[in-house]
């Protein structure tokens, strides 16, 4: 009776079903109330799925009576209240599924549970310890206790779950040192341990864990450098060590090799590297014996001295001439060093900003494409129309928004021009890398020359969850980066550009606020804040079309949007959304029982291809669909304080794109 539709409360006649009914599955329907009593005395039973209802209420002790049990899924209900310490007495459990629920307290004793192999009590309000003898299951190969309240210290005893494939523990307030013991766990394959308080340093020992895939240690405190012995890890896929305090050198070897399978934004002490991070050179180490100590000082300090002598006397020469001159130009330096470019070098690179090179347009100027440099690097050229009103700001904005920002998420600058053009007149561009596959409104709506829209591009769904976490990734950046809160403030399909690998990157920072503890700046914060409540119909928050003061909340909220287009296929401003009704509102009256007749038709024919593969890849498929869009709805909530931040939305997606893919 699973995925029916069924709704109202369960009947106390339940107990009226034979006693030999082993089982019963009633999870993706609308069930709601408290569990009946009746089950109390179904004793065969040993598979009870009752995940994703409504059910409420706490869990009753009697639950320990079914000893019988290998299966227990209560998964993404409305329980409340402490777990049961009477599931100890399941002692034939192999699956307990407690994930999305709203249980509190502690986690009671599983010592006795010698059979479990997949434990779940992710997302819910436990304070307490990890419980050490969760690890001396020797069937357990699944863990995951992830965004609940759990505190104290990681237990050493983790060394003894030899047989543990997947440790997830993210967003907790979990601290102290990640035990060398991990590295004990030979089987692992994913282990998410982000959003916590860990500190010290990365153990060495996880490079003994030959089949890792998967490793997540951002956001957290940790120190010292990147261990050597990660290069070791021949199937490790994803490394992300973003937001600690990381220093020296970044490796070379392994998946340090590509610098798309791996984060480290947000450790401001990492040198070395790919080139393509952008990182400082590591310094030199120079290693002097006494003998030639004078003659080697000599040879660094009086070169020194007669380059700073002399960069000083071209400062004080063109500060000078700076005086005599009328200035023409004005602009942020961008905080690190970038090729210079002249007027001449875009006009030529560009064929004179010729039209067969233009690629778009936007409210303050146009996009070019070009080569440039010695190397002859495709880039895009934003020229700023500085007769248009605003644009003047919307170049300073930019640059400051851009200045010391770097995650593989937001769209990577190269350089910027502030000079005169062939007339004389003011001239500002900003030089970017090129994104090959353009912006995700071309993806989502271009049709090819014939317009028919049965010819629109193929997205599948796994496309989908990965633009969506890129997207998250780069707003979680920016609104929670070591260096104040940026708020976009006009995000939206076609500010999302993509690469050849189909990654997202955000651009056009042109109405971006930078946030501080004490202010907000980028320019002038009044014409900036005129100009953020400008925004992008359809995308802008509510509160910010009334006027009030932009927040991370109106970013959110234009993720949300975002989000529901990039997966229902319709702009926020199609004709249908009249009358009070919204894309969210919209998806929020047919979730989730109507959504599957709602969402882009190639969806749903992706997943009816699944009817041939068996019920559960297809039911796995409308999960996942289902969880990410209600993320959207929560992002898209009408009150600021309503909606869920950009930090919850990114590691909620990850979970979601984690358990999608792994079986794909």
């Amino acid at each position: 009776m699973a995925y029916n539709r069924l709704e109202g409360h369960l009947p106390s006649s339940l107990s009226n079903f034979s006693t030999h009914l082993q089982r019963l599955h009633l999870d993706g329907n609308a069930i709601s109330g408290f569990l009946p009593s009746g089950i109390e005395h179904l004793l065969n039973l040993i598979d009870l799925s009752l995940g994703t209802n409504d059910f409420t209420g706490t869990l009753p002790e009697w639950l320990g009576n079914l000893k019988q049990l290998q299966m227990l899924g209560l998964y993404e209900n409305y329980f409340t209240g402490f777990i049961p310490s009477s599931l100890s007495n399941l002692s034939q459990l192999v699956y307990l599924g407690l994930h999305f629920n709203k249980f509190d307290g502690h986690i009671p004793s599983l010592g006795n549970l010698q059979m479990l192999e997949v434990l779940n009590i992710s997302n819910n309000n436990l304070h307490c310890i990890i419980p050490t003898e969760i690890f001396s299951i020797m069937s357990i190969v699944q863990i995951d206790l992830s965004f609940n309240n759990l505190h104290g210290k990681f237990p050493t005893d983790i060394g003894n779950a030899k047989q543990l494939i997947s440790l997830e523990l993210s967003s907790n307030k979990l601290s102290g040192d990640i035990p060398n013991a991990l590295g004990n766990c030979e089987s692992l394959e994913y282990i998410m341990l982000g959003i916590n308080s860990f500190s010290g340093s990365i153990p060495i020992s996880l490079g003994n864990i030959s089949n890792l895939k998967v490793l997540n240690l951002s956001h957290n405190n940790l120190t010292w450098s990147i261990p050597a012995s990660l290069s070791n890890l021949q199937y490790l896929e994803q490394l992300d060590l973003s937001f600690n305090h990381l220093n020296g050198e970044v490796p070379v070897e392994g998946i340090f090799k590509n610098a798309t399978a791996f984060q480290m934004d947000g450790n401001r002490g990492l040198c070395g590297g790919l080139p393509e991070l952008h990182l400082p050179a590591c310094p030199t180490v120079l290693l002097v014996t006494s003998k030639n100590k004078n003659s080697v000082i000599l040879k660094l300090v009086i070169p020194l001295a007669c380059m700073v002598s002399l960069a000083l006397a071209i400062s004080i020469y063109f500060i000078g001439r700076g005086k005599q001159k009328k200035k023409s130009i004005s602009f942020p330096s961008l905080g690190r060093k970038f090729p210079k470019v002249s007027f001449n070098d875009l006009s030529n690179a560009t064929d004179r900003f010729s039209t067969a090179n233009l690629i778009g347009r936007g409210r303050f100027g146009s996009v070019y494409q070009a080569k440039l440099f010695q190397d002859n690097i495709v880039v895009a050229v934003k020229v700023f129309n500085l007769e248009t009103s605003g644009s003047q700001e919307s170049f300073i904005a930019e640059c400051n928004a851009l200045r010391n920002l770097r995650h593989r998420n937001l769209v990577p600058i190269f350089t910027l021009c502030g000079s005169i053009d062939a007339e004389g007149n003011d001239f500002k561009a900003l030089v970017y890398e090129l994104m090959p596959r353009g912006d995700l409104h071309k993806l989502l709506y271009s049709t090819g020359d014939d317009g028919d829209a049965s010819n629109l591009n193929h997205i599948t769904l796994a496309q989908r969850i990965s633009i969506i976490v890129d997207l998250s990734n780069a707003l979680e950046y920016l609104h929670h980066n070591n260096q104040g809160t940026i708020i976009h403030c006009d995000l939206k399909p076609s500010n999302i550009l993509l690469d050849d690998n189909m990654i997202a990157h955000v651009g056009d920072f042109g109405l971006a606020k930078f946030r501080t503890d004490s202010s907000t700046s980028f320019g002038d914060s009044n014409s900036i804040f005129s100009l953020a409540i400008k925004g992008t119909i359809g995308y802008i928050a509510p509160e910010c079309a009334e006027g009030d003061q932009v927040s991370t909340a109106s970013d959110v909220y234009s993720f949300g949007v975002v989000l529901l287009e990039l997966f229902i296929r319709r702009q926020p401003i199609d004709a249908m959304f009249k009358d009070g009704l919204s894309i969210a509102k919209f998806t929020e009256i047919n979730f989730p029982d109507r959504i599957l007749e709602i969402v882009d038709p190639q969806l749903q024919q992706e997943l009816d291809l699944c009817l041939e593969a068996p019920v559960e890849v297809k039911e796995k498929g409308i999960h996942c669909m289902l969880s990410v869009l209600n993320i959207g709805i929560h992002c898209t909530k009408p009150i600021p304080s309503e909606r869920i931040s950009m930090r919850e939305a990114a590691a909620k997606l990850h979970i979601i794109k984690d358990a999608y893919l792994r079986g794909n």
